[in-house]
């Protein structure tokens, strides 16, 4: 494939039909990096629906106010992202820019790298919207769109896979204009190359792609099998006060949660409702439990319902929380 003609018909389809997306407005490398971190398990119509982006940028305008912060406030102001790592890796990067970079992002994608939770998508991206520098990038998107304009079978989520990938978008890459490029190959894999029902009699560029089987592409390996978890917990309410545990391991740790018992003591009770959620590789039935009678232990917190709105508590708690004290 000649990549200029590719470019050419790429960039005037982006200049006439690009979206106009909130992170497009900017070039503050911080805020870049924010969307990025947002955006890798976040779709954007709902970072936009719920104003995400703009809402945590009010809060941690730039590093000074995210370096200090408490880790409790940086999870409330990420609840209902999930993968909350990501904002705890963005505080990192926050601190270490400041303290060891005198407050100045690396413009090169190999040095952004080297930021915690920075892989090469995010500091590709970093490098080239906020710099305009010309590294390429591969997120789910590109990677799809590429697989197809090179109808190749290769599974994307292998070392085979993902080193093709990223030498196709290097070569592909419009080193002058590597902020629209990128932007707009990102935006041609959202818009017409879609997973399902892609508009390929409607895609600028058509004429380049090889594919006649594009729903078949990409190839990835074979799923892991999700873990199916059962998880039995109290709703003990005394007056206008909850209790909650504040998680210290694994998906929790920083949240506040219901307390946990086993099956085996709750055996005398019958659960007052039974909900099922995915997170992660888990599959979880929650059973719920509403007693006054099973002690608290020690490690367990009666909280003011009028709190419970600073705290960072997971999506599927929040919503039994809501559910049961409407006031919230």
């Amino acid at each position: 494939m000649d990549p200029v003609p590719f470019r050419q018909a790429l960039l005037s389809w982006f200049a006439r039909d690009g979206r106009h997306l909130p992170w497009r407005a900017t070039t503050d490398p911080w805020h870049i990096l924010v969307s990025e971190i947002m955006l890798q398990q976040t779709t954007v119509a709902s970072v936009l629906a719920n104003r995400r982006f703009e809402k945590f940028l009010s809060e941690f305008p730039d590093l000074q106010s995210i370096a200090i912060a408490p880790e409790e406030q940086i999870l409330a102001a990420w609840e209902g992202l999930g993968y909350y790592n990501r904002v705890r890796n963005l505080q990192k990067t926050a601190q270490t820019v400041l303290e060891d970079l005198h407050g100045h992002f690396p413009k090169d994608a190999p040095d952004l790298q080297k930021l915690p939770g920075i892989g090469q998508y995010t500091a590709g991206a970093v490098s080239s919207f906020a710099f305009n520098r010309p590294f390429p990038i591969v997120d789910g998107n590109i990677a799809r769109v590429l697989s197809r304009l090179f109808d190749d079978p290769t599974p994307i989520d292998t070392t085979a896979g993902a080193k093709l990938l990223w030498h196709r978008a290097s070569f592909l890459l419009e080193e002058r204009e590597p902020r629209k490029f990128n932007s707009a190959l990102m935006e041609l894999g959202q818009t017409h190359c879609r997973p399902k029902s892609p508009t390929c009699l409607t895609c600028p560029v058509q004429a380049f792609c090889q594919t006649r089987f594009p729903e078949a592409l990409p190839v990835k390996k074979p799923r892991k099998k999700f873990l199916n978890t059962d998880e039995h917990a109290l709703w003990f309410q005394r007056g206008n006060k909850l209790l909650l545990k504040k998680g210290d391991q694994s998906r929790r740790k920083g949240f506040y949660h219901l307390p946990l018992r086993s099956a085996e003591e709750l055996a005398h009770l019958e659960p007052d409702t039974t909900l099922k959620y995915t997170i992660t590789h888990h599959r979880v039935t929650l059973h719920l439990y509403e007693t006054q009678n099973v002690p608290p232990a020690k490690d367990e917190l009666w909280i003011p319902f009028h709190e419970l709105k600073k705290l960072p508590i997971s999506t599927p708690v929040r919503k039994i929380i809501n559910q049961r004290v409407p006031a919230l």
